[in-house]
């Protein structure tokens, strides 16, 4: 074969392969968009030289970003949390699908840079830092990511909404203020946010979408699910981040954890729980002062509480014992809640299904005896009294001297005058003795110290305003101090300690009510 020849021939191999390259190189890059691998996000903020090295290398990103990530984590071993969340976001950058880099730089932000600082304001700025970060750009380029969802929502859940931090009490304000200014009521119009008519709607409307990333058909979806809900309190957020992870694993079937799915069914069941333990929240004035905001359970949810508990058992069978733990002491806390709170035909039913799924397990702590078949409905609630005073738990102790005068007001309206003054007067023990276990000097000390009893009485009424008869309502006007029911810039300081004197101008008068 002449020279000629064979280079022709080789010519046209090298065409063949070419046209064929060409092929499976569009096959490839199909793939890739179906996958979200093609996306390249611009390097800003680095030194020059990172940024020529990462254009000139192109495809050694890998390795650049695999000697960042080993200084960052040189640069967290000593805490120098500052230095490590520059070098993390530019690992994004680098790499925008790396899952683990978004989760520990969030993490960084929320948890150990917002703690270097003592002023709530400035936590509150890296908290929401971290939070943005995941749901502004860590899901924009892994909008089916598990993990970034489960952070997320761990992130509403525990940073946000539990009370191990000091300024948490300011992280919830600055959160209900934000979703006040979308909602403009206690419940969403959902309606009016999925099909805006006027301008202020289509604005909030759009708020929710492109700054919060939020569907207002799947939040309704998930408050008529879970709910009704309190929007304005981040465990509403957990459940709807927690979900839409769930949602997002179904477009993601090839990597997903089975653990990761059990992580966030067990946010969404915790956060029920919490939200029926503090899930109202409460806004109030006093001498023409805000107050910090205020919670009280959510007693609605109940049903739904207890069916999450039990798809859970279902579909977490390797912890269904504990599970099924958890499910019973939150039945435990709803009985006593409802009978405290005065439904007692809910408290029974749900005494009567408490004692059906676990006939043998005691209903007291510390009480093996106390088996439902040894306890009517009455005894168990009494005891729980007990229990919960001896308690440290803020919420629940709060729950309980709502109930016990919730239950003195209406043996009021209804002329149980003995009634009304024994579970008034239990109610200020039990405030008294929290007080004094936790060595609260005024309420607002610590993140876990208690509103004062006139502040939580006007809570209670303010409630019953709405849910009494209009006769019980009038009896009660006629049996109680105008100061209960005025506005509470008229009631006293709020700095005056819940005494016996403050019990006796809260209660009835002597010659209305027999001593």
């Amino acid at each position: 074969m002449s020279g000629k020849l064979y280079k022709m021939l080789l010519g046209g191999l090298a065409g063949v392969l070419l046209v064929g390259v060409s092929f499976t190189q569009r096959e490839l890059v199909r793939e890739r968009d179906a996958l979200g691998l093609t996306r390249y996000t611009e390097l800003k903020g680095a030194p020059p030289v990172l940024m020529l090295t990462t254009v000139a290398l192109g495809g050694f990103r890998g390795l650049i970003s695999n000697a960042l990530w080993i200084r960052a984590n040189d640069l967290q071993d000593q805490d120098k949390f500052f230095e490590m969340a520059q070098l993390a976001d530019w690992i994004t950058k680098l790499e925008p699908h790396f899952t683990q880099v978004w989760l520990v730089e969030a993490w960084n932000m929320a948890y150990n840079i917002s703690v270097k600082f003592n002023d709530p304001r400035d936590r509150w700025r890296w908290v929401e830092r971290g939070i943005e970060l995941l749901r502004d750009q860590g899901l924009q380029y892994n909008p089916y990511d598990v993990l970034i969802h489960r952070e997320l929502a761990w992130f509403f859940q525990h940073k946000m909404g539990a009370n191990l931090d000091d300024a948490n009490i300011y992280y919830k304000e600055e959160w209900a203020k934000e979703m006040e200014e979308i909602f403009l009521a206690d419940k969403p119009n959902w309606d009016e946010l999925m099909n805006p008519t006027t301008e202020d709607a289509r604005r909030r409307a759009a708020l929710l979408r492109e700054k919060y990333k939020m569907d207002p058909a799947f939040m309704k979806q998930m408050d008529e699910t879970y709910g009704p809900l309190e929007w304005r309190l981040p465990e509403a957020h957990a459940i709807y981040w927690a979900a839409q992870g769930l949602e997002a694993a179904k477009k993601n079937e090839r990597k997903i954890d089975p653990n990761d799915l059990i992580t966030l069914r067990r946010v969404i069941y915790q956060s029920m729980q919490l939200s029926f333990q503090r899930g109202r929240l409460i806004r109030f004035t006093v001498n023409k002062q805000n107050r910090p905001i205020d919670f009280a359970p959510n007693l609605e949810i109940i049903p739904k509480v207890s069916a999450a508990y039990e798809q859970a058992m279902v579909e977490d069978e390797k912890n269904r014992d504990h599970i099924e733990t958890a499910h019973r002491n939150f039945l435990r806390d709803a009985v006593y809640f409802l009978y405290t709170y005065d439904r007692e035909a809910d408290a029974i039913k749900w005494y009567k299904y408490l004692a059906q799924k676990y006939p043998d397990k005691p209903l007291l702590d510390n009480a093996p005896n106390s088996l439902p078949k040894n306890l009517n409905l009455e005894d168990y609630a009494i005891a729980r009294v007990q229990d919960e005073v001896d308690s440290p738990g803020r919420d629940k102790v709060k729950g309980v001297i709502e109930g016990l005068e919730t239950k003195a007001f209406v043996g009021l309206a209804v002329g149980e005058d003995d009634q009304f003054m024994g579970y008034d007067r239990l109610a200020q023990r039990v405030l008294e003795k929290y007080n004094k276990k936790i060595g609260v000097r005024t309420v607002n000390d610590i993140r876990v110290g208690l509103p004062t009893l006139n502040e939580i009485k006007r809570e209670v009424l303010a409630r019953l305003v709405d849910e009494l008869p209009p006769e019980m309502l009038a009896q009660l006007k006629s049996r109680l101090p105008p100061s209960l029911f005025a506005p509470p810039a008229t009631s006293a300081p709020d700095n005056q300690p819940a005494t016996s004197e403050n019990a006796t101008t809260n209660a009835p008068a002597t010659e209305t009510v027999p001593p």
